[in-house]
This record gives structure tokens, sequence and C-alpha cells, in this order.
């Protein structure tokens, strides 16, 4: 009996849930096959995959859930790509096609016959996706910890219950008051209803299951240290401690797929963009000028929040700070969104070059140390005062 597949060269898959439409082709881009694969047994799913041809270049939209899909289409011998989602839907609508799943798989089968890979963005490997979700976690945990305390401010407000120390109710000092009144039930101006108090007692007790939650991450966290050197370098760039460290590791994964800094900014979301059009007016700014908003996000947040602690620190990027802010009286995000920009510059060189940060960057090789000119010498003789030389 004739293999049905013995024609296919690669093919395209619209991933689902629980299933996934598959549009493979042939070398000329002839359709061979249209099908439909079921997730939910993968004993079936590996079957199937194994009766196409070893190699078959597959490719597949970066949408959610691609990991898992990618690493079987990887176990069975085929070669996964990943696409850039946001150009294929700009490539639908541009074709004028309806979107179904089974259009969709037709589509994206078509892209490994384009002669450039505009279409294909990096598929991380399975350590860094752990990482990433590890540190997603975190961050989750982080806000549901931030809606906890918003709800137990509230309930403060609700019932007239007021804490003027000076520390943080969530502190220290602020976490014995808050076991106190949910002992028993009173404050200095009046009782708390029953359900008011069963609320407290509940928010308490999540918020120290959460702060037990993160404080297990971070020591497991400062544990990689001893063996992760990357991370040990970027925590000496000013703003980024253990947590951002391992973060900024996490979503870049692989300095080499950024061929410059510029690049590592666009993708954090942190390089200027306008759109303007026509001859360029040089008495004016360029219209429409702002930040893109296609890249990693959590990237450019950890940027912000690290050029945040880098301006607390002083130094250069206070200075940076300052010169964009009139000393931080105006345009303050606009100046935090500078410090972040060059903290990506730093971290690319810090990554790519394999060394720490210092605050006065090293001569490039083969270049001529700067000539020191005296203050007393006349410019353009080139000599110095008398009781200079003798000095």
């Amino acid at each position: 009996m004739k293999n049905r597949y013995a024609s296919v060269a690669y093919g395209g898959m619209d991933v689902h849930r629980k299933f996934s439409n598959v549009t493979l082709r042939d070398a000329q881009g002839e359709v061979v096959s249209r099908e439909r694969l079921d997730h939910v047994d993968r004993r079936k799913l590996r079957e199937h995959l194994a009766r196409w041809p070893q190699g078959t270049l597959l490719v597949m939209e970066a949408s959610f859930g691609w990991p898992w899909v990618s690493d079987e289409v990887e176990a069975a011998g085929h070669e996964p790509r990943l696409s850039n989602c946001y150009k294929i839907e700009q490539m639908r609508r541009a074709r004028g096609l309806p979107k179904t799943n089974e259009r969709d798989a037709d589509l994206v089968s078509l892209l490994p016959g384009e002669r450039e890979r505009w279409w294909e963005v990096w598929r991380a490997p399975p350590e860094v996706r752990d990482l990433r979700e590890w540190m997603r976690h975190r961050m989750g945990l982080v806000a549901m910890q931030t809606e906890v305390k918003n709800r137990v401010h509230a309930l403060f407000h609700r019932h007239g219950i007021f804490y003027e120390e000076a520390t943080d109710l969530f502190g220290g000092q602020g976490r014995r008051f808050l076991f106190a009144l949910c002992q028993r039930g009173r404050h200095e101006n009046g009782t708390l209803p029953e359900g008011a108090l069963e609320a407290l007692r509940s928010d308490v007790r999540v918020l120290t299951m959460l702060r037990a939650e993160l404080a297990t991450i971070a020591w497991r966290l400062r544990g990689r240290l001893k063996r992760d050197p990357l991370v040990r370098r970027l925590m000496t760039i000013p703003g980024i401690g253990l947590i951002l460290a391992h973060v900024l590791a996490s979503e870049i994964g692989d300095i080499g797929r950024f061929r410059n800094h510029r690049k590592l900014a666009s993708y954090a979301c942190l390089a200027p963009q306008c759109d303007d059009t026509g001859e360029p007016d040089p008495t004016r700014a360029p219209l429409g000028r702002h930040l893109g908003d296609r890249g990693n996000r959590t990237l450019k947040w950890a940027f912000i929040i690290a050029a945040h602690g880098a301006v607390r620190k002083g130094g250069k990027w206070r200075a940076l700070y300052d010169r964009h802010t009139e000393g931080g009286k105006k345009n303050r995000g606009r100046g935090f969104i500078k410090v972040a920009r060059g903290l990506a510059q730093v971290a690319f060189v810090v990554w790519s070059k394999g060394m720490e940060y210092t605050e006065t960057p090293p001569s490039r090789p083969g270049s001529r140390p700067a000539r020191r000119r005296r203050k007393d010498s006349r410019p353009g003789t080139g000599q110095l005062d008398v009781a200079m030389v003798q000095a």
C-alpha cells in the first residue's frame, strides 16, 4: 500500500487546547492532507505524529498552549517552528480570508515556502520555559498579596479603623496589630461586626500563607546563585537584585538572538516609535512618538522597576533621571523610561560580554587613552606654563 505521507515536506498546525488542525504540503506547496489531531489521548497523538516523514518542518503560532505540543512534535523526530501571531493575523486580513480553524492551518502551512523567515520567532527551550513558569508564578503570588492587602485597607476604611503608626500596616509592628485585632475583635473606636471580623481573619491567614510561599521561592532562588554566574553578573547592575536578575534571565533566555542592545530594547517595549510620515520638520519633534506595545511586557516591567532602584541609589543614573525631569519636578515617567532604556543597554553588554558592571565603561580594544589637557595650556600651541612644567 502506498504511503500517503511520502511526499510531505512541511506543514502548519493551528493549536487549540484539546485538538489541532494540521495542513501538510509537498515540496511544491500543494496540499497533501488536512487532519485533526486529538490532544486528550497522548498515546494516539504520538502514534499519529510518528506516521509523518522524519524531519518534517511544522509551523505553529506562538499562542497559548504551544510548548507541550512543540515538545511532542520534536520528540517524534520533526522540526517545530513558531510564527508571530500578530504578523499572521495581518497576513490573513490582507488576503481577506475568514478566520476558521482549517483556514488558519492552511495559512500557517504556507510559511515554510517563503523565501525569508520573516514570520519566525524564538522558541524557548524547556529549561527557560520552566524558569519563566516559576518566576511568573511568583508574580501572580505578589499580585494576589497586593489584592488581599487592598481588601484589608478597604475593610479598615469601611469600619473606621485607623492605624496611625509610622510603620507599615503589614510590617512587623503592623502585623502584631492585625493579630491582636483578629483575636479580640475590638479597636479603639468600637467593635468589629462578626462578618467583618471573619473576613479580616481570613485575609490575614491568606497573607500569612502568601508570605511563606514568597519566602520559599526567594530561598530557592538564592540557592541557584552558586551555579548560575549569569544571575550573579546581572545583580551587579544598579537596581537589579535577586528577583529581577532571575526575571531578566528567564524572559530574555538567549542574548544571542538579539543583534544589538537596540533590538533588546525594542523587544522589551522600551524603544520609542513614531507615526510621522512625509518630509521631516527639524523645528518640531516627530508626531505620535510613543513606546511600542508589541513585545515582552514582563521584561519592560522588570527594567522599569530596576530603574526606580537605580535612581534611588544615585550616581550617574540619578543624574540621567534629573536631566530629563528637571530634578524630578516633571515628566518623571519619562525619566524612569530613559533610565530603563540605559539599563537594557547595560544588561546586553554584561550578558553578551560575560563581564560585571562597572561605573566607568572599559575602553574599546585598540583605542588609545585620551590625552589629558591642562587647564593652563594655551589652545592650539600645546605649550604649558613654565612654573607648571617645573612643578
